[in-house]
């Protein structure tokens, strides 16, 4: 009949997804807990060992279950594709490029050591040594898809992590590569070579990179035009699905395309756009994601062989919790920020299933043992939002330990109060003139060092991650009087602007921003005032160059005013906002006039 729906597997697994996610997001943002622990236990709760294993007792049970697990696997792939696609609209080509140092110096040596480790506790097990190197290998990888959305991509921690989870997904093709050749199924698998792969996925990146450049601000800017959210959403949603196809067609990774698609939005002007209209899909698909997860665990399995598995999820966090956290310390991190993120790390990747797939599908490891550590796998990515914070809290009391002599001298203003959020050279000079104006202030920034240099100097600044909601309780921002962000980070700054705006609608918040086009971003995201550096630098600039070029000084003050009025009308227009904004001059005339 025309207009009915009848119900099918399809309609019966997605009511139970988004019930889930209706359920557990709520309910776990009260409790503070990360929603990540709650999407596993529901997978746990409506999979195959769960209450799905009832539904031939009680069929009834059909409706809240998930009945068909593989069903859904494809929407938890393309939940990790979104993840990467988010994390390369964060990043930058010229950011990318000042992290090399850490992908590949950083990133290789705890990949390598890691899984070197792993790999020869379990040759001592009396593993072969070609099944001790792929697991050493798939063990040794962390999870990209939990690690990033907790720790984030701006601070040290954050930054350190990124760099090492980037590295392990380019060496992920080489890696299954690697044990497809030195299997026992290689000869007769008539595998493709490792040098077309590269040299076609090589030619694929080259043709997205310049195909992005020239068709992708074209395109978002005609999408834009339309003042369409739903067109802007699908023109997203095209740009990720074409560059994640296009590379696994040549046999890389379709989370490459994703985050080679989200760098090159980030160089244009939409980024911010892009990142708002497609988070919530990402929210949902990777919840979907970590219900696959929770479906994979087999409670019976999991005590019979409790502590086998115990002794294995331990190993592996152990070494690589250890080896991360040493390299981190070679590499001349702070031992604060070392722990932290050694921990956060230390447990297996969801790409650890898929070598661990490879390398039995290569036969390099029997079904038992791949069922073994695929249960261990599962284990440790259902505690990693425990280990971020058994790390956050290890590396806040080191960095405490550290600084415990400046603390005592330092005496935090209570009351009403400015907070200054980045502590950096731009939020220690508005630290300074707070004071000599007697106006009381308290600073918090992510970085130990700085913090423990700025309370050695006696100003009140705490350690933490601003978006972290311990921190913000911390700061007791109903007793701000104002807030200030200084931080060099575009869209961290958009992100925490919007969320300090709704928890506080009265208080002026003042950003610095990086130029007009970020100013009126930040206006339409909820800033008071936002000082674009980079504009009011130029000005400056032009003017010592007209002058020393010989141009009058009337006629160059007048061009200059005008340049910068444009550029008020500009941010006034671009930002939605009633009235012009406040700059350098543009306030001091007002005050004159």
């Amino acid at each position: 009949m025309a207009g009915s729906i009848a119900p099918t597997t399809a309609l019966s697994d997605a009511l139970v997804i988004l019930g889930a996610a209706g359920i557990v997001i709520p309910a776990f943002a009260r409790l503070r807990i990360t929603p990540i622990i709650g999407f596993i236990l529901v997978g746990l709760a409506v999979g195959p060992y769960g209450l799905g294993a009832l539904v031939p007792r009680h069929p009834w049970l059909y409706h809240v279950t998930i009945s068909d697990p593989h069903a859904i696997e494809p929407f938890a792939e393309f939940g990790i594709v979104l993840l990467l696609f988010e994390i390369g609209l964060e990043l930058s080509f010229n950011r990318l490029w000042a992290m090399r140092r850490l992908v590949f110096g950083l990133g290789a040596i705890e990949l390598l050591v890691a899984a070197l480790l792993l790999g020869l506790a379990l040759r001592l097990t009396g593993e072969t040594t070609a099944a001790a190197l792929g697991l050493g290998l798939a063990l040794a990888l962390s999870s990209t898809a939990l690690v990033l959305p907790i720790s984030g991509t701006q601070g040290p921690v954050g930054r350190a992590a990124l760099s090492m989870l980037l590295f392990e997904d380019i060496a992920l093709v080489p890696i299954i590569f690697l044990l497809g050749a030195i299997g026992p199924m290689a000869a007769a698998g008539g595998a493709p070579s490792l040098v077309d792969t590269l040299w076609k996925g090589g030619l694929v990146v080259l043709v997205l990179l310049v195909a992005g450049k020239l068709l992708l601000p074209r395109l978002f800017a005609q999408a834009a035009k339309t003042k369409s959210p739903e067109l802007f959403l699908a023109a997203s949603l095209l740009v990720v699905i074409v560059a994640a196809l296009a590379t696994g067609a040549v046999g890389l990774s379709p989370i490459m395309g994703a985050l080679l698609a989200g760098l090159l939005i980030a160089e244009t002007e939409y980024h911010g756009e892009v990142e708002a209209i497609t988070k919530p899909f990402k929210g949902l698909a990777l919840g979907v994601f970590l219900i696959t997860i929770g479906m994979g665990i087999d409670l019976a399995v999991v005590w019979r062989q409790f502590w086998p598995l115990l002794a294995g999820v331990a190993g592996v966090v152990l070494v690589k919790a250890l080896v991360t956290t040493l390299a981190l310390r070679f590499m001349g991190t702070q031992r604060a920020t070392a722990l932290h993120t050694g921990i956060l790390m230390a447990s297996p990747s969801e790409t650890t299933l898929i070598v661990l797939g490879t390398a039995a599908q290569a036969a390099l490891i029997d079904a038992e043992t791949a069922q073994y550590w695929q249960i261990v796998t599962a284990i440790g990515l259902t505690i990693t939002p425990l280990l971020a914070r058994l790390g956050e809290i290890t590396g806040a009391r080191v960095a405490r330990a550290e600084g415990r002599a400046a603390d005592v001298e330092v005496e935090e203003p209570v009351g009403d109060r400015a907070v200054i959020i980045g502590f950096g050279r731009v939020g220690r000079l508005i630290g300074e003139m707070l004071k000599a104006h007697d106006t009381p202030y308290v600073g918090i920034d992510s970085d130990p060092a700085m913090v423990r240099e700025a309370r050695a100097a006696g100003m009140p600044v705490l350690f933490g991650n601003i978006e972290a909601a311990t921190v913000v309780d911390r700061l007791d921002l109903d007793h701000a009087r104002a807030l200030i962000l200084t931080m060099d980070e575009p869209v961290l700054v958009s992100r925490i602007v919007r969320k300090l705006r709704a928890r506080r609608p009265d208080v002026p918040i003042i950003v610095r921003a990086r130029d007009a086009a970020h100013a009126a971003e930040l206006y339409r995201a909820g800033a008071s005032h936002a000082v674009p550096e980079t504009l009011e630098s130029s000005l400056q600039l032009s003017e010592a160059v007209l002058v020393d070029l010989g141009v009058p000084m009337g006629p160059v003050i007048a061009s200059i005013h005008e340049k910068r009025d444009e550029l008020r009308r500009q941010i006034m227009e671009d930002g939605d906002l009633d009235a012009l904004p406040r700059l350098k001059s543009s306030r001091l005339r007002e005050r004159q006039g």
